[in-house]
């Protein structure tokens, strides 16, 4: 039987432990039980999310297909809700019909438990698409977080309250708000306990804190600068200010008492835009309980000038985010980049930052929704929130524009992993750059969607490329290279997604940029999309004539993404024609290019095409272990089109070698690849109609029964699994 740990899904480690909720993870469970879809609603801090993980992770041996939990903090255009979901599903979206669509289909039979967490700021997107996957699929049910409920008729509705705080010395034994103030001071000061001498001032402590969780989290953090009776003092002062400010967040609007200073060599930083000059606003707030107003103040003015500031300018990012983009983002004179690093640390040491592992053993950093949203207060009050904006939006187009160099080379899986790392972040940067196409930052939305096109192309997110691509060739009509290289990387998404006319309809104008700036590299995509479209269509005299010219003309220049596709067209149009000789000379020299650069993912599919070769030639071994190369790098880049078609290949080998049932067995697996994708079978309609053949073949020689179980255990065999490519025995 198959343990819960190995079920499918994607649900969040917990990082500390949980206290309480007893009583509300018994309430969740029985709703649950009688309701689809269920949220959980309460103020910012009070722990939604903490609890609808460990009640996610109680629910998952009831879910045989996972739990999956879907982060919607950093997303902001509800148009993109559906990619999110898919995403976090590992459910690649290269498909023509609409993404929610997709999900749905993909869902239909499956019994899973879907998580949709901080629904707030999405909920008309997230009702209707909740509304949308219930009915498409029966045994999905639905677990939302949101200060606000859905509205729907079938949601059941579970208020998160504070923990129970305690009246009197009496109560404190039992109390949930005691138990966590106890624990998380304990992660502060070791060894902390709740002397007698202290026993009144951590219940007045407890009191003050309303029982909020993220309050008494980083009132807790706090006890290692000073005592339980230091805080007691400072808290009745902020309640002394909310009320006379009528209840706007706190500023700093008094430097820490003596002693209180923070841990950070970095603190001294002179000159600062220190806000406690500058005037409480009467605009409106977020709504948030008063107590963690008031500990949020009171947090933000023990935090030293620099820490404030800081604080303020990290809450322009979208998600997580590194060290190396908060130095680039938020230093400057008053914060130097030598002293960001430190100060991050003091952060994350009083529970306003988050540390997260990055990739490749990085470090990555966030902020829970609260605390972002009082720092954009803040940057939006320092007049700062443009500026930061537009920092943000220049280091993503560096990046992108490094990423974009790199993407070709050693480095590639590196790239692969820190541009997934930053997606939410590079949607935030096109989002803003979008609604300034041309100012002063020039084409930005255009270079960066454009520079973006191995992401969208290789990486398995064409549907949101596709989404951008059209948003910024629609804001940005000014002729520019830029612009030629949108409308190339649009063409290439519209390839992936089966598209080839609307694909070829790009050329012209690609090509009249190229002529208008002199670019010799937007006229070897134009040729080279051309191309591509021409084969996907059957025209092959055409694609041979378009693929040739560009690789005549850089037989000795270094490798390059236009002249790698020109390569593979060539190839694949020596294979349909049988000069097979000439295909694998073309693909040898593209794989020794691959290799001297260190490439992957171009050098995966020269493997794939060279299974076609080896195929036509009849050589079944080679063949099979060119197909599980290339299947084996496409795993690891995610590029979910390459692993479906590398599988196809494999089973035309085992269909050739006559294993029926290594031929179903791989046959579901790719199937299952075709599904996750959401989209018909595409590319050359000799090779479809191939994988025809060997189905009929496997099934004729198992008989219906046998070849639909085989196909099915493939079908429902993990891409992860030891050996996935061979059928279990009998």
């Amino acid at each position: 039987m198959e343990s819960t740990e190995q079920r499918p899904g994607n649900l969040p480690p917990e990082t500390t432990s949980m206290v309480g909720r007893r009583v509300e993870l018994a309430q969740l469970r029985r709703l649950c039980g009688r309701s689809r879809l269920v949220t959980l609603t309460g103020v910012g801090g009070v722990g939604k999310s903490r609890l609808a993980r460990r009640a996610a992770a109680g629910l998952r041996p009831l879910f045989k297909d996972g739990v999956w939990w879907v982060e919607l903090t950093g997303l902001r255009e509800g148009a993109l809700l559906a990619h999110s979901i898919a995403e976090a599903l590992s459910l690649a979206d290269q498909s023509t019909r609409p993404m929610l669509d997709v999900v749905a289909d993909h869902l239909a039979d499956r019994e899973l438990l879907l998580v949709l967490d901080t629904c707030e700021h999405l909920t008309d997107a997230c009702a209707m698409a909740a509304e949308a996957l219930l009915r498409a699929a029966p045994g999905l049910q639905i677990l939302a977080t949101s200060r606000r409920r859905l509205g729907l008729m079938a949601e059941e509705v579970l208020t998160v309250e504070p923990l129970r705080v305690p009246r009197g010395p009496q109560d404190m034994d039992g109390s949930e708000a005691v138990a966590l103030l106890v624990e998380r001071a304990a992660g502060a000061v070791p060894g902390f306990a709740v002397s007698a001498v202290d026993t009144a001032n951590v219940l007045r402590l407890s009191q003050l804190l309303e029982g909020l969780p993220l309050a008494i989290e980083l009132a807790a953090a706090r006890l290692g600068e000073m005592p339980v009776d230091e805080l007691v003092k400072r808290l009745p002062d902020r309640f002394g200010v909310l009320r006379d400010t009528g209840g706007a967040p706190a500023a700093a609007a008094a430097p820490p008492a003596s002693g209180t200073r923070p841990r950070s060599d970095a603190s001294d930083v002179g000159n600062v835009n220190d806000v406690s000059d500058v005037p409480r606003p009467a605009a409106e707030v977020p709504p948030w309980h008063r107590a963690l107003r008031t500990t949020i103040g009171w947090s933000h003015e023990l935090c030293t000038p620099a820490e404030r500031l800081l604080w303020a300018r990290l809450s322009v990012f979208a998600g997580s985010f590194d060290t190396e983009a908060a130095v680039a983002v938020c230093a400057d004179e008053h914060l130097p980049e030598d002293g960001i690093p430190g100060l991050l640390g003091v952060l994350v040491d009083n529970s306003i930052a988050n540390w997260l592992p990055g990739p490749q053993g990085s470090e990555r950093f966030r902020m829970l929704d609260t605390l972002r949203e009082y720092g954009a207060y803040w940057l939006r009050e320092l007049g700062e929130e443009e500026r930061l904006r537009h920092r943000h939006l220049a280091h993503y187009r560096e990046f992108v524009r490094q990423a974009d160099a790199g993407w070709l080379g050693p480095e590639q899986l590196g790239w692969y992993a820190r541009t997934a790392a930053e997606h939410t972040n590079l949607r935030a940067a096109l989002d803003f750059g979008l609604l300034r196409p041309a100012g002063a930052e020039g084409h930005a939305a255009l270079e960066l969607a454009g520079n973006l096109w191995f992401f969208w192309h290789a990486c398995g997110f064409p549907r949101e490329g596709e989404y951008y691509l059209a948003q910024a060739l629609a804001a940005d009509r000014e002729p520019c290279p830029e612009r030629g290289k949108a409308l190339w990387a649009e063409g290439m998404v519209l390839v992936t997604l089966g598209k080839p006319a609307a694909a070829g309809a790009r050329v012209a104008e690609i090509a009249a940029v190229a002529d208008r700036f002199g670019c010799a590299a937007t006229a070897d995509r134009a040729d080279t999309l051309s191309s591509i479209a021409a084969v996907m269509v059957g025209d092959h005299a055409r694609a041979a004539a378009l693929s040739q010219a560009v690789l005549d003309r850089h037989r000795c220049t270094p490798m390059a993404q236009p002249t790698q596709s020109a390569g593979f067209v060539r190839s694949l149009v020596y294979i349909t024609e049988g000069r097979i000789d000439e295909a694998v000379a073309v693909l040898e020299h593209l794989r020794a290019d691959c290799d001297r650069h260190s490439e992957q993912w171009s050098r995966a599919f020269a493997d794939y095409m060279c299974a076609r070769a080896e195929l036509a030639r009849g050589r079944v071994e080679a063949a099979f272990e060119h197909g599980r190369a290339s299947w084996a790098t496409k795993r690891r880049l995610d590029d979910s089109l390459g692993m479906a078609v590398a599988l196809d290949v494999l089973g035309s080998a085992a269909a050739a070698a006559g294993d029926a049932r290594r031929t179903a067995h791989l046959l579901g697996l790719a199937q299952q690849m075709w599904d996750t994708l959401g989209a018909p079978q595409i590319g050359v309609s000799e090779w479809i109609a191939a994988r025809r053949t060997c189905e009929e073949q496997a099934r004729r020689a198992l008989g219906d029964d046998v070849y639909t179980a085989v196909f099915q255990t493939g079908y429902r065999t993990r891409q992860d699994a030891p050996d996935p490519l061979t059928p279990p025995t009998r």
